[in-house]
C-alpha cells in the first residue's frame, strides 16, 4: 500500500478562507513542462503570490495513490484518508442516502489496456466513446461474474459504475488521474487485501477477448473494452458533511493537456486560468476578502495566503519585483 503523506498545517494558519479555490495541475514532473513554466505570463498569479505565505503544505509522493489535489478536496469536504486513499463512492453515495453505510463502494470505470512485452498502457475511459445503452450492454455482461464474489454492479454513467461489496473494504486503490496514459502495474491494489479484484481483472480480459461486444465495436472503428479500473474506494465509517465537491470549470483544460501531455496546451490553459479565475481571485483579495489559493502538483500541494504588503514591501515591489515561484520543483 501506499505511504501515507505528510500532511501539516501550521499554526498560524489564521481563519478561514472567503474565497480557497483548489488548481489542479498545476505542475507536473515532466521535462517538458518545467522547460515551459518559466516562459509562462502569469500575471495574476505573479501578484497574488508577490506577498503571500504558505498556510498548508501537504508533501506527499508521486507514487501514492491519491493525488494531492484530491487529498485537497477531501481535507475541503471533511473526508476520512485511509493509507492515502478517499473513499469518493462511498461519500456520494452518502449524499443520496443519509442512512449509516454497512458496506463498502466503489467507482469502476470499463476501460482499455494496451499490453505491450513491459507495459500495460491504460487509456482514458473517456475516449472509450461509450454511450448508455454501450454501458449499459456491457454492464449486463460484466454483472453476474462480479456477483459470484459479492459484487454489486449498477449504472451511473456511461464511463463510471457504482460497485458495492465487502470486498471493496478497506481496499485502497489508486485514483484515474495517477494512471490515465501510464503504466497500471504501479497502481494496482495491493495483492494481499486485493485477491478478489486481482483475479476479477484476469477474468475481465479473458471474457472481453473475444467477445461480441468487442467485435461490434471493432467494426465501428472503436477501441476494444478489455479491462476496468477501480477507484475511490472505502466506507465511511461515520457520516461526514454533506457539501458539493469542490469544482473549477476552468481547470479541465489543464487536467486533460497534462494527462496527454500536451504541454503547449497545459500552458495555454495555464494563461487562460491566470485571465480568468486568478485574476477575479486578485480582485477579491484586493477588494477585502480573505482568499486562499492550493496549487497541486504529482508530488505536493501548497496552500498560499495573499498578505497586505507593509510601505517598504511595496516599494521593493517596484523597484525589485518577485517573480513566479518555481513551482516545478515545489509541487
Amino acid at each position: 500500500m501506499p505511504t501515507p503523506p505528510t500532511d501539516s498545517l501550521p499554526s498560524s494558519a489564521g481563519p478561514a478562507a472567503d474565497i480557497a479555490p483548489i488548481v489542479a495541475f498545476a505542475s507536473a514532473a515532466s521535462e517538458g513542462a518545467m522547460a515551459l513554466w518559466p516562459t509562462l505570463r502569469l500575471p495574476h498569479l505573479q501578484q497574488l503570490l508577490q506577498h503571500a505565505r504558505v498556510v498548508h503544505s501537504d508533501q506527499g509522493d508521486e507514487a501514492d495513490f491519491c493525488p494531492p489535489h484530491e487529498r485537497a478536496w477531501a481535507r475541503q469536504l471533511q473526508l476520512p484518508m485511509s493509507h492515502g486513499c478517499v473513499p469518493w463512492a462511498a461519500w456520494q453515495q452518502q449524499a443520496a442516502d443519509p442512512a449509516p453505510q454497512e458496506t463498502a463502494w466503489a467507482w469502476l470505470s470499463p476501460c482499455h489496456w494496451r499490453i505491450g512485452a513491459d507495459t500495460v498502457h491504460m487509456g482514458d475511459p473517456a475516449q472509450l466513446a461509450l454511450d448508455e445503452a454501450q454501458s449499459r450492454a456491457l454492464l449486463d455482461i460484466l454483472a453476474p461474474w462480479f456477483a459470484e464474489d459479492g459484487i454489486t454492479l449498477q449504472f451511473q454513467r456511461p464511463d463510471r459504475w457504482l460497485a458495492r461489496g465487502a470486498p471493496l473494504d478497506g481496499l485502497c486503490t489508486a485514483s484515474l488521474d495517477r494512471v490515465i496514459g501510464r503504466d497500471v502495474r504501479r497502481w494496482l491494489p495491493d495483492a494481499q487485501t486485493a485477491r478478489t479484484i486481482n483475479r476479477l481483472h484476469s477474468e475481465v480480459q479473458m471474457l472481453l477477448y473475444t467477445h461480441a461486444f468487442n467485435d461490434s465495436r471493432a467494426n465501428h472503428g472503436l477501441p476494444p473494452v478489455n479491462a476496468f479500473w477501480l477507484h475511490g474506494a472505502g466506507r465511511l465509517q461515520a457520516p461526514v458533511p454533506v457539501q458539493p465537491r469542490p469544482a473549477h470549470a476552468e481547470l479541465a483544460a489543464l487536467r486533460d493537456a497534462a494527462l496527454q501531455e500536451n504541454w503547449a496546451a497545459w500552458g495555454l490553459a495555464w494563461e487562460q486560468l491566470d485571465a480568468s479565475l486568478l485574476r477575479e481571485l486578485l480582485t477579491a483579495h484586493q477588494g477585502g476578502a480573505a482568499v486562499q489559493l492550493t496549487l497541486c502538483g504529482e508530488r505536493n500541494a501548497l496552500t498560499w495566503q495573499p498578505q497586505r504588503p507593509g510601505a517598504w514591501q511595496k516599494i521593493q515591489s517596484v523597484f525589485k519585483p518577485k517573480g513566479l515561484p518555481d513551482l516545478p520543483s515545489m509541487l
